[in-house]
């Protein structure tokens, strides 16, 4: 009975739980880099730049292979533009047949130049990134691990290099050493000469504060090796700085690229990348042909773009004290 003297209604029985219900709390042991993982994809630009830097790559690899023409095949010169009776001497507009136009005189297709370019230019900025972040990493860890004389010798390279006006040497040297006409790789080791400097001292830096953490004094005190504490135990700690530095010297070398061979001293001429397109279209400019240099140059800029954001996600995601 409640407390005005009349009976109270039963209380409805407490649903039953199924006996093999588990309710206990399963806790999920996430290593650095699934963390890192989960905040790259809280990153929305990182995300989009990521996306859109691989779909490049990806119709750069396989672009080719389904492109109607060929880079190095030159077509019979027209008279008129496909379907108008436009000179096609000056080059052809946009149009269902070639829809980033053609050049001029040769009358090669602009989508075909840019797609092909594409393999050479990513070829070179990536690749002279990776160069340079080998020869930097172990440039600059076994100068910040072991310091003294070969720190001092090792780091008065890296300030002789990074005096030096980089872009006047790359012109010098694609000069002399190719004749204005080099070959892709060797821009890519000029590239990769230039740039691992930059990440040695970054690598110098990062092993000169972990050298004498609690951890390498553990691994010296049981007899470990000095390469393999190098290699082994500090590096892979260091190993987030130099990836966001890797990531965003590829855009660097891709616009270097570009402007080395824009002004005519990087890879040969006849050799389709996104610099050579740029430079081959400096005549038509003035005749009103848009779109030979145009989505070249959308394509490069797309792809710094892509590069960047991507660079930023990464540098908030591997950073530990990060709350993205």
């Amino acid at each position: 009975m409640d407390i005005t003297g009349r009976a109270s209604e039963p209380l409805p029985p407490a649903p039953e739980l199924p006996v093999d219900a588990d309710y206990e709390v399963n806790l999920v042991s996430l290593n650095q880099w699934q963390i890192a993982w989960r905040r790259f994809l809280r990153h929305k630009l990182a995300v989009f730049g990521s996306v859109m830097f691989l779909s490049i790559c990806l119709v750069a690899i396989v672009g080719p292979f389904f492109l109607p023409y060929d880079a190095n095949d030159i077509a019979t010169p027209t008279k008129f533009c496909a379907g108008t009776q436009l000179l096609s001497q000056p080059g052809c507009p946009p149009s269902l047949a070639h829809p980033f136009g053609t050049t001029a005189r040769l009358q090669r297709d602009v989508l075909v130049l840019v797609v092909n370019g594409a393999r050479l230019s990513l070829l070179i900025g990536v690749g002279a990134s990776i160069v340079s972040a080998i020869v930097g990493a172990i440039v600059g860890g076994i100068a910040g691990y072991f310091g003294g004389w070969l720190d001092n010798i090792l780091m008065r390279v890296v300030d002789v290099l990074l005096s030096l006006p980089l872009l006047f040497v790359i012109l010098v040297m694609g000069k002399f050493l190719g004749n204005g006409q080099g070959s892709w790789l060797l821009i890519l080791m000029v590239f990769a000469i230039f740039g691992w400097p930059s990440i040695a001292r970054l690598v110098r830096s990062l092993f000169l504060a972990l050298r004498n953490e609690v951890f390498v004094e553990a691994a010296r005190a049981v007899g470990v090796g000095d390469l393999r504490i190098i290699f082994r135990h500090i590096l892979p700690n260091a190993v987030s700085p130099i990836i966001v530095a890797t990531t965003l010297a590829v855009a660097g070398f891709i616009v270097t690229e570009a402007f080395v061979s824009f002004v005519g001293y990087g890879v040969d001429p006849d050799t389709p990348t996104w610099g050579n397109a740029l430079a081959n279209s400096q005549g038509t400019i003035p005749n009103g042909d848009w779109w030979w240099p145009v989505f070249p140059g959308v394509a490069i800029v797309l792809t710094v773009l892509g590069i960047n954001f991507m660079g930023d996600g990464l540098r908030d995601a591997l950073d530990p004290k990060s709350r993205l």
